[in-house]
């Protein structure tokens, strides 16, 4: 097995271990892992974060980067976040759906562009500015 298999294995276990932990099913971790493997950008950005335990910061869709998708999804989630079922912090899941929410840009970023301006008080910058 060359590094860059042994690498992307061990991402592919990292995905597969927080996946369990934020309560998401093996198939959501195969399924999101099969579409970061993918994407050059979110995979070393994934990377970094796994060795790192934080973001690089370098990969941008439309302008945004996976730092930038996080701290709108706890906006956007705050108020399910503060109930009694969600009110523990969940940095798996978080960092999970913006994951999965960065590739989805790639794909069609306007209709999240237009969420995260309306959504964090953003309305005519982007979070990044």
């Amino acid at each position: 097995m060359t590094e860059l298999e042994k690498a992307l294995e061990t991402l592919k276990n990292y995905i597969a271990e927080i996946s369990r932990a934020a309560g998401f099913s093996e198939e959501y971790g195969e399924a999101l892992w099969s579409r970061i493997e993918k994407s050059n950008g979110v995979l070393r950005e994934l990377a970094y974060f796994h060795d790192y335990n934080n973001f690089l910061g370098e990969y941008r869709v439309a302008g945004f980067t996976l730092m930038d998708i996080v701290v709108w999804q706890v906006d956007h989630f705050k108020a399910y976040m503060d109930r009694d079922e969600m009110n523990r912090y969940h940095r798996e899941r978080l960092l999970l759906e913006s994951l999965d929410t960065m590739l989805k840009m790639e794909e069609d970023p306007e209709p999240y562009i237009k969420k995260m301006k309306s959504e964090s008080g953003n309305e005519t910058r982007t979070i990044n500015e």
